[in-house]
């Protein structure tokens, strides 16, 4: 009997053990497979990381590469301005030089002849385009007309250098004549110091290399940390035909310390597997619902974000792809003047304020945003802009104000409005035409409303100033194009820019020339022409004038001799665009002395 009931006893206790047992085991699985997870989660974000981190510190790289070459330009500059000599170079060295820079040398038709400083660099005095070792980099960037990198090489001094040689050619004759090298010796690694040495400091080793040649694929160290990389990140990028590479990896690793206690921790009780994991679970949703959230929301406001307005829209128009609805842009006048007199603690005020009136004002549906700055945008549902008038009109005469010092200081808005699809057909038109609509707005004295007219003679046409009553009265042909060597789009022309090519309306120009500028020119002269434009341009930093002369052909065949006075600004929609006001000769002749 005490055998039986012993049995039973034991059977018992196995019942009870197997389904911890089993919850055991299927935890442990859960918890390995979560744990593996989170590695691989991290492991993918360390890398991501690293990745920025790479191209970050590559475009660090490439303006310590730039700052040297920078040296050798203005080093051009001068020989070309001076027709060839550069008579002060001793004097004028001193100011070129750098503690990156171990020595800046002129080399007349490819011989050194110029060294600063001359102590312990006497020995750089070699005629590049025969001496073994340098001549096959001279004699590349002779005939392909670009700058050549050589090096990391022993230095003299000590440490190593690499040498950018930059090929000098004058005009004569209407000709391109070799005149020789203008040379900067830079110091490796003190060129790269605060580059690689923030690199260290944010705790990665790293590898820096570079090809041997313009022409080659063979890659040479510059300079490497100390310990070997293990799969590492790579990053490549160019600098005057060489290709180079940061490479990047933690110091610690890719497998950071901890991810092997969680998979210790499969022993723990079913109980506490389950809860965990569970909480993991939810804590990670979790965290990725804040975070989209975060992403798509600005968070002063509690609006979306631009991002998460675009979504919105891009929504909408997806599904309702036939249906009306208005965009509105908006912002607060003269913003920049509250945060100034009354800190940003007001002018964070008026935001929060201006946001919490549209949600009372605005009919359920309407979805609001906050684009950057003072600026936001709307968008009815479903409505036209004859519907929404009404509503925005008393939108903008509402009393809107903020708290300083126990004070309510009033301030305006103002808006500007687009219909889809009467006006726009993508979300991006939609936008640029609210935009449009604003400005018209601001240029009109602010504190209105005013909804976009298609009229492209009346349109600001994302420039942002009022064309029509400017161009119109320039006192000669004036247009607008981009400032792109490889797409000079014409973006605007005035009517005597028209006449002036022999057109009859702005259409038939543009079908003329093909929205091109180039177009404009005589062919024997475009090449000539844009060098020279350009060439102006650079020496300004590109924020600068230009001034030519050229045959400008007009539609029916003719050439008409014309002054070109052309200057390279910003624009945010365009980036750089050029303004180029032309002037007749022959009629300026008839009014001139010239």
């Amino acid at each position: 009997m005490k055998k039986k009931h012993r049995k039973k006893y034991l059977l018992k206790q196995a019942r009870l053990l197997i389904l911890p047992f089993l919850l055991l085991v299927c935890g442990s699985i859960l918890l390995q497979i979560l744990v593996n997870h989170l590695q691989e989660e991290d492991l993918r974000k360390l890398r991501y990381l690293s990745r920025v981190n790479a191209i970050a510190y590559s475009n660090r790289i490439t303006q310590d590469i730039r700052s040297g070459i920078q040296i050798t330009n203005c080093m051009e500059e001068i020989i070309i301005n001076g027709d060839g000599q550069f008579s002060k170079f001793q004097e004028i060295a001193p100011d070129l030089m750098k503690d990156t820079i171990q020595s800046i040398q002129l080399a007349t038709a490819g011989k050194v002849t110029d060294i600063y400083p001359e102590e312990e660099n006497d020995a750089g005095k070699i005629d590049l385009l025969h001496d073994k070792a340098r001549s096959s980099y001279a004699n590349y960037a002779k005939e392909h007309e670009m700058t050549v990198l050589q090096g990391p090489f022993d230095l003299n001094q000590g440490g190593s250098g690499i040498a950018i040689r930059n090929p000098v050619y004058l005009e004569k004759n209407g000709k391109k004549e070799f005149w020789g090298f203008t040379i900067a010796i830079i110091r490796v690694p003190e060129i790269f110091s605060n580059s690689l040495g923030a690199l260290e400091n944010f705790g990665y080793e790293y590898r820096l290399m570079k090809t041997k040649a313009p022409w080659s694929g063979e890659y040479a160290d510059v300079y490497r940390s100390g310990k070997k990389l293990i799969d590492p990140v790579t990053y490549a990028f160019s600098v005057e035909g060489d290709t180079w590479q940061l490479q990047l990896m933690p110091s610690q690793g890719w497998m950071q310390k901890g991810s092997g206690a969680l998979v210790q921790a499969a022993g723990i009780t079913i109980i506490i597997l389950i809860s965990g994991l569970l909480f993991t679970v939810l804590a990670l949703e979790e965290r990725r619902r804040n975070l989209k959230y975060l992403s798509l929301t600005d968070s002063l406001t509690n609006v979306y974000n631009r991002t998460g307005f675009d979504q919105m829209l891009d929504r909408r128009l997806q599904k309702h792809p036939d249906a009306p609805c208005v965009v509105a842009e908006l912002d607060i006048d003269d913003f920049k003047f509250i945060n100034d007199m009354y800190g940003h603690a007001s002018g964070d005020q008026a935001l929060q304020n201006l946001t919490s009136g549209m949600k009372s004002f605005f009919p359920k549906g309407t979805i609001i945003g906050r684009n950057g700055g003072d600026e936001f945008c709307l968008l009815l549902p479903d409505q036209t802009i004859q519907t929404s008038q009404r509503c925005f009109q008393e939108f903008i005469e509402i009393c809107k104000d903020f708290t300083y010092e126990g004070i309510r200081h009033p301030f305006t808005i103002s808006l500007g409005v687009a219909e889809y699809p009467a006006q726009a057909q993508t979300r991006k038109q939609l936008m640029q035409c609210a935009d449009t609509a604003l400005y018209a707005v601001k240029l009109n004295g602010k504190h209105g409303y005013k909804a976009y007219d298609s009229d492209p003679h009346e349109a600001r046409t994302q420039l942002g100033f009022a064309l029509k009553d400017i161009s119109a009265h320039l006192p000669g042909a004036f247009l607008i194009y981009k400032a792109d060597p490889k797409d000079d789009q014409l973006l605007f022309a005035n009517q005597e820019m028209v006449q002036l090519a022999g057109c009859d309306d702005i259409h038939e120009f543009y079908t003329y020339i093909n929205r091109s500028f180039r177009n404009l020119i005589s062919e024997p002269e475009q090449k000539d022409i844009e060098e020279s434009i350009w060439r102006q341009i650079n020496k300004g930093n590109g924020h600068s004038d230009d001034y030519v002369s050229f045959s400008l052909v007009r539609k029916d065949g003719t050439l008409r001799k014309v002054f070109d006075h052309g200057r390279i600004v910003n624009n945010s929609y365009y980036g750089r665009v050029f303004y180029v006001l032309l002037m007749d000769q022959e009629h300026m002749g008839q009014h001139y002395s010239m």
